[in-house]
């Protein structure tokens, strides 16, 4: 990897964690292109020549995180569900400001909707009405229960400050996972 590529990674890290700095002290729509270029220590063009505004930032950061998640979940399909588990609560623990800022911030249920539609992609091919315990069960119904239960575990999680460490949240969790699907 040559320095500029480095420096380029480098960059858009810093943008990225300046984003993500700011939402955790203010409002979304109270931030400005300026507020990220100084806290990231780059100009405004450098940020203009990669994101169009603050919201596709945003956007692409989200989408980032989003996409590693479908890698992790990809690694993990073989997994149970407490195993899988361990590999997502470790991710969303080493990247806790992004989870906190983005779970905690009243103006951006984007996220919010993005998680929410990233779990039904991933749970929507485990769900069985045809026989077992959720036989004649409405599939609608249960997507959506798993899908809330697990958002909502995530936000008391984060918001609480992680009082469980990620083994405990996944043991938990996939148990509960495995009595429901």
């Amino acid at each position: 990897m040559s320095n500029i590529d480095r420096r380029i990674i480098k960059t858009q890290e810093a943008i990225k964690s300046a984003v993500i700095e700011l939402m955790s002290e203010k409002d979304f729509d109270d931030i400005t292109m300026q507020d990220i270029s100084d806290r990231a220590n780059v100009s405004r063009a450098t940020i203009y020549s990669r994101y169009v505004d603050k919201f596709d930032l945003l956007d692409k950061l989200i989408e980032e995180h989003i996409n590693e998640m479908r890698e992790l979940c990809e690694s993990a399909a073989e997994m149970d569900y407490i195993d899988a588990n361990i590999i997502w609560f470790e991710y969303i623990k080493n990247n806790y400001l992004f989870f906190s800022t983005m779970l905690a911030s009243k103006g951006n249920p984007y996220f919010r909707t993005h998680f929410l539609e990233f779990l039904a992609e991933e749970f929507k091919y485990v769900i069985n009405v045809n026989m077992g315990k959720n036989r004649g069960l409405n599939e609608d119904i249960i997507l959506h229960f798993i899908m809330s239960s697990y958002v909502g575990i995530v936000e008391w999680w984060v918001k609480n400050e992680m009082p469980y460490p990620p083994y405990v949240m996944a043991e938990q969790v996939g148990i509960l996972l495995e009595r429901n699907l």
